[in-house]
Formats: C-alpha cells, structure tokens, sequence
C-alpha cells in the first residue's frame, strides 16, 4: 500500500490546488480524482459558461455596432463551432493541469475515493481496486446540481447545469427554473442565440444574495433583451408531448399558469457530494461538512474544502481554502478569512460584489454611509456605449475604512479586484480618493465615489 503525507479527494479547483501547495511544501502528495481534474468549475461550470458568454457578448456587440456606422448582414452563428471552441478551452486548460500536477511529482490516481476512518482511500477503476493511505487527508469532492421535486420531472427531458453543455441545437424557448447567479447567466447564453427564454424564480427577486439594486439594475437589462422573468413563481408540475415541456406555475399569491417550451433548464442551486466520505460519521453544518475556522472536520486529520463544507460557493473560495488548509496540516497556523472574497456574474451588463452588502451593515447595525455613481457619467463608459449600471461604495462612518463595494457593468467583474485589495490592506475612503485613476477609465467611478463620500466630488 502506497503512503502519503496527504491523501486529496476531489480534483477540482480546491483539491488540485490544495495538492500543488502540498507538494510545494515538501509533502508527499496523492490526487484522487474519479472524473476529469478542474472539477465542475473548469468542465461543467465557470469556463464553458464564460466561453460561451463571451459568444454572447460578441453577438450583442455586433448587433449594436449597427447604430455606430457598422454594418453586418446575415448574421450567423454555429452551436457545433461555439461548443468546439469552448472544449478546445477546456482541454488546453485541463493539459496545463495535468502539466503542473507531473512537474510536482504528485501522484494522481483516476478512479472513485472512498475515504475510511483509519487515513485510508480506496480507489475504485473499473473493477481495478487500489488502496492508499495518508498522514491527513482533506476532503475536495464537490457538489452536483439539486433537481427538485417537481410533479411529472421523472418522465420529462430536462437539462441541468451540469448536462447543458451537451445539447445539440439551439432551442427555439427554455424556461430556466431558478434566477440565482447561474439561472441568469444561461439567461443571457440563450438571448444571445435568439431563443425564447423565461426565468422562473421562486424568490421575490433575481440574484437574491446580491444587492437589491444590482438585482433591479439586471432585473431591467434581461427585460430590454426579451427575457420574461416572473419572480414568485413555483413550478408544480411538468409534462412533455411531441418534443414540448409544459410546465405549471403557482405564484404566491396562487395565481395558476402555464408555460411551454422547447427546452427546460433546472439552475436551483447544487448539493454536496458526500458518498465519499459516507463512513466516517462527520459532524454536519445542514447538508454540508462541518468545518472550524481551520478548514479541519470533527475527525482530527480529515480536511474539507470547496462546494462540499457549503457557504460561498465559488471556485476561487475553493482554492483559497485549499491553500489556506495546507498551512494547517501539521498544526494550526492560519484561521480561513472570508471578509474579502468577490463575487462576480457574467451577464452583460456584468455584477461583481465585496465585502458587506447594506441589507449586511443594516443588519449588524454598523453606522455607514454609501454613494453610488452611474456609468452614465463617465467618458469611457459612453465611447464604448456600456452605460448601464453604477458603483456603489459604502464605507464605515467613524473611519471611512471601505466596507463593501457593488458594480453593475462593463467589465466589472476585471474592476472588482481594486476595491477587493483596498479593503485586504484596511485602506480608507480618503486613500481611494487620492488615488489617480487614468482616464478615461472605467474605474474613475471609484474615484468619484470616494470623493463624494468625503464632501468633494469632482463630477457629482
């Protein structure tokens, strides 16, 4: 039986990572992995899903080139040619995984894990079995999309956000069942392709865990593009006939309809994959594997990390946590700091998010004022005919530290990364104002908030 200071089980964005820094450490390093390295994230979620909205924005920007002198007839676009170019992305990516997981002597084993009490993983190929064992062990297996019970689901032809990415022709119309980040994404996938899409959301409003008036600021893009969005909404039932999904909505107040389409995509939120560790009793947070703030379960020597503990379910959270936990193997030397972790959609306008939102800071009850800037007003942001959206900045009242920034717009989600450092190195209002910006620029919105948030705006 092969040994290892550290067994990982989970090759996606925080296991694979979480494995370079361990090898990187001087740790004798194992990677389970049962489907391909990169995780949903790199094969079934982030970048095909960017792939294909960076489709989407060339589509939009072409259409509106036509009021700016250029035009484009006839129009066209290929499924077969777009999704040839997203696994092109995939595997080149995918090869630079495998790339550095070789040049840092790790081992990887391609097979199913099953992690048992006493440090050992089996790995299950085929009918091959192989058994290895490690000094600590950090759990990275995951999670897959939840399908809900929904009458009539069993006998109908769904997609989920997993599966998607394996239609053949475009629809004519999808309803999309959830208006979450991943839900509103697809939304503009398909816009884009001229399909007929309806969001269905059982929330009082898209992107619930986002600021509310980035949710109003989306809310109204989607709506200029032709996406019916109806919030409040439950989907009760669905059947199918000659190639049709018909669906049956309830709204809150009970209000009965019914929708048809081409296409359904279930995007209601994922669930943790937990058959792996099935044997070792852990101590659980709801659905999600309990960890404290040193990423460590109740089982002393077995980590967790990424979608399978919960909270924000995002990829580059998975890797910070999978750097983080490495530090903690031999003893606890760094607790994991969640205060600045941005959030981002892809949407066209784009949303990107960090630190405390207002619905937050009203709720601890910390004393705050906020400014907000529309794109409307910056030069940049007119020569490139991208004014939808604001900034908002909030900072605290007492010391003007910056305590959460929102963003709705053009590359935004590029932008967020300024806010997130000024708030990592405990800068304050008066620092962010000081700071030149070159112009024109996107991100003079931030300067301009800053200045107005301290009784001298420029342009406000």
């Amino acid at each position: 039986m092969m040994s290892y200071d550290v067994v990982i089980v989970g090759g996606g964005p925080g296991g694979y990572v979480a494995a370079l820094r361990a090898a990187k450490n001087g740790k004798r390093t194992a990677l389970v992995e049962a489907d391909y390295l990169g995780g949903t994230c790199l094969n079934r979620g982030c970048i095909p899903s960017k792939t294909l909205l960076k489709h989407a924005e060339i589509i939009e920007e072409i259409e509106k080139a036509k009021n700016w002198g250029i035009k484009i007839d006839n129009l066209s676009f290929s499924l077969k040619d777009m999704f040839a170019r997203k696994d092109k992305v995939i595997t080149t990516l995918r090869r630079g995984i495998e790339h550095l997981l070789s040049a840092g002597k790790i081992d990887v084993y391609k097979g199913y894990g099953t992690i048992h009490a006493d440090k050992k993983v089996t790995v299950q190929t085929g009918n091959e079995t192989k058994q290895i064992t490690g000094g600590k062990i950090i759990i990275a297996t995951g999670s897959q999309p939840v399908v809900p019970p929904i009458d009539g689901l069993d006998s109908v032809n769904y997609q989920t956000t997993d599966s998607i990415f394996d239609i053949t022709e475009i629809p004519q119309s999808i309803v999309i069942v959830g208006g979450g980040v991943i839900g509103v994404e697809f939304a503009n996938i398909f816009a884009s392709l001229k399909t007929e899409v309806t969001i269905v959301e059982l929330g009082d409003r898209i992107i619930p865990t986002e600021d509310e008036d980035a949710s109003k600021a989306l809310l109204k893009s989607l709506k200029k593009k032709g996406i019916k969005v109806l919030t409040k909404y439950q989907v009760t039932s669905i059947k199918e006939s000659k190639n049709e999904k018909e669906l049956s909505i309830t709204s809150q107040q009970g209000k009965t309809e019914t929708l048809i389409a081409d296409e359904i995509l279930l995007a209601v939120g994922r669930k943790p994959n937990l058959s792996a560790v099935s044997e070792l009793d852990l101590k659980m947070n709801g659905k999600h594997i309990a960890v404290n703030d040193y990423l460590e379960t109740s089982k002393k020597g077995y980590f967790a990390v990424g979608d399978v503990i919960g909270g924000l379910q995002l990829a580059h959270v998975a890797s910070a946590e999978g750097l983080t936990v490495v530090e903690n193997l031999d003893e606890e030397k760094e607790k994991m700091n969640y205060k600045v972790m941005p959030r981002c959609i892809y949407t066209s306008p784009q949303v990107a998010s960090v630190g405390m939102s207002e619905a937050e800071l009203k709720e601890k009850s910390i004393k705050y004022k906020v400014n907000k800037y529309s794109f409307s007003g910056n030069g940049k942001a007119l020569t490139m005919g991208e004014t939808e959206g604001f900034s908002k900045v909030m900072i605290d009242e007492k010391y003007g530290e910056i305590l959460g920034v929102v963003m709705v717009g053009a590359h935004v989600t590029e932008m967020i990364g300024q806010s997130s450092a000024y708030m990592y190195l405990e800068g304050t209002v008066d620092e962010l104002a000081q700071m030149v910006q070159p112009h024109p620029s996107l991100s003079e919105v931030l300067m301009e908030s800053a200045n107005a948030l301290i009784g001298k705006g420029i342009h406000s």
